[in-house]
């Protein structure tokens, strides 16, 4: 009865995600631009838009075959590249991006998988196949996502957010005139740590998944499963609470949109927020902060992991959030609601893992809870924020760190029942009776 009810679970995300999908991909021809479904489909044989993205997708797969596999799949890849590289050159097409080869292997597994293949090994190598295609569709779907909320928001909320930004103090203007004195080379580190985050994430998943060749199933839990929700609702958010960001609204990448030329040097005037009228072209997805939501997925999985691994996650965490902060793509009030909401979802999933039980429904509760009072405060109290910063300052951090405490404290709990039991040393051990 539960393998069937699992099935009838996941045949419903199944048609669910696909229904939502066909949604986008409609919804985007609505508005003159390729969907996610078409632009996919155009990769097979144009010049794909990110031939990394493609490249770390399949080396999701990979990890279900094996070496030998691995070493074939790998060479097929290049060896397409190639041929579509000599292709476009000999017709001189001016884009000769990689990347091809990589879809046509994934769709290659995937035909195996069907055709050649039965049982639990046909399962296996399509979920693998699933989880690359599903890096790749996360791109596309976001990007088709971040098109909407430009076009049906034409109105953005980043006074409430500016104002409610005083009881933090301001951190995006102090941490951007931080980096305007650093210098041309720590922003251009910063920003590409910034950009590569989806990579980083793909060297923890490898390093989660790196015994699913020998084991031949998935652990229940990784984080790729985190980092694909995270995608999947945080644009939901946008559309309930468009913010494009100090730099665009405040700064000189808003143009004439802006509500005044004073990022990171001088703070918003405490005045009575209200909306404006932006283009349509910005994306508005400022609220929460799903870099930070990521770059805190990437810490908390990264730390069973090597020194190296757990040294990588703490340095993306910590780049990400100056990052973020620095380049004026967020405020203070977007990287505490971004943590919540990322410990929210990884509380569900571990919930799932381990078993669901009432410590477990609390904290998934309270998690929301605090998130959705968070975003009520900067939409209704952000003058009230920015007039007691000493009060309602340290609420927010109170806030953000009860939800820390309690994914901390119920980690512990769930660790604690997964550790094998072990004979005390101290309980005298019966002996054997003395042959006379």
């Amino acid at each position: 009865m539960g393998r069937q009810l699992k099935t009838v679970l996941w045949t419903v995300v199944g048609v669910v995600s696909l229904g939502f999908v066909i949604t986008l991909e409609i919804t985007a021809r609505h508005y003159g631009v390729p969907g996610p479904l078409t632009q996919q489909a155009r990769e097979v044989v144009l010049a794909p838009a990110s031939g990394p993205l493609l490249y770390a997708a399949m080396a999701l797969m990979m990890v279900v075959l094996t070496k030998r596999e691995r070493f074939i799949a790998a060479g097929a890849a290049v060896g397409i590249d190639l041929v579509f590289f000599l292709v476009r050159w000999a017709a001189g097409a001016s884009e000769k991006n990689f990347g091809n080869g990589a879809l046509w292997v994934m769709a290659a597994v995937a035909a195996v998988a069907v055709f050649r293949r039965t049982g639990n090994e046909r399962t296996l190598l399509l979920k693998g196949v699933g989880i690359g295609l599903l890096l790749v569709a996360g791109r596309k779907t976001g990007d088709a996502w971040l098109l909407i909320t430009s076009k049906t928001r034409p109105k953005v909320l980043d006074p409430y957010l500016a104002t409610a930004d005083h009881a933090l103090g301001n951190p995006s203007w102090v941490v951007g005139r931080i980096l305007e004195a650093i210098g041309p080379v720590g922003m251009h580190l910063l920003d590409w740590v910034y950009v590569q985050l989806a990579v980083a994430a793909v060297a923890v998943s490898l390093y989660q998944l790196r015994h699913v060749s020998v084991r031949r199933r998935f652990p229940r839990h990784h984080l790729v499963r985190t980092f694909l929700l995270i995608g999947l609702l945080g644009p939901g958010i946008y559309m309930i609470f468009p913010v494009v960001g100090p730099v665009f609204a405040y700064g000189v990448d808003g143009g004439i949109w802006a509500a005044g030329q004073v990022w990171p040097h001088t703070p918003v005037h405490l005045t009575a927020p209200q909306s404006i009228p932006f283009d349509q072209i910005t994306p508005r997805n400022c609220m929460p902060s799903l870099h930070t939501a990521w770059a805190t997925a990437l810490f908390i999985h990264s730390r069973k992991g090597p020194r190296l691994l757990r040294f990588a996650g703490s340095f993306w965490l910590v780049a990400t959030l100056c990052a973020t902060l620095g380049f004026g793509y967020h405020y203070g009030v977007d990287l505490v609601s971004g943590v919540v909401f990322v410990l929210t979802i990884e509380t569900t999933l571990r919930a799932q893992e381990h078993g669901w039980d009432r410590p477990a429904l609390k904290l998934a509760g309270y998690g929301a809870a605090v998130f959705t009072v968070l975003l009520l405060g900067y939409r209704f109290l952000s003058v009230e924020m920015a007039a007691y910063p000493l009060l309602f300052g340290p609420l927010v951090i109170l806030a953000m760190g009860s939800v820390i405490y309690g994914y901390l404290r119920i980690g512990k709990r769930w660790e604690h029942k997964t550790l094998p039991v072990q004979r005390s040393s101290s309980v005298p051990q019966p002996q054997a009776a003395a042959v006379p």
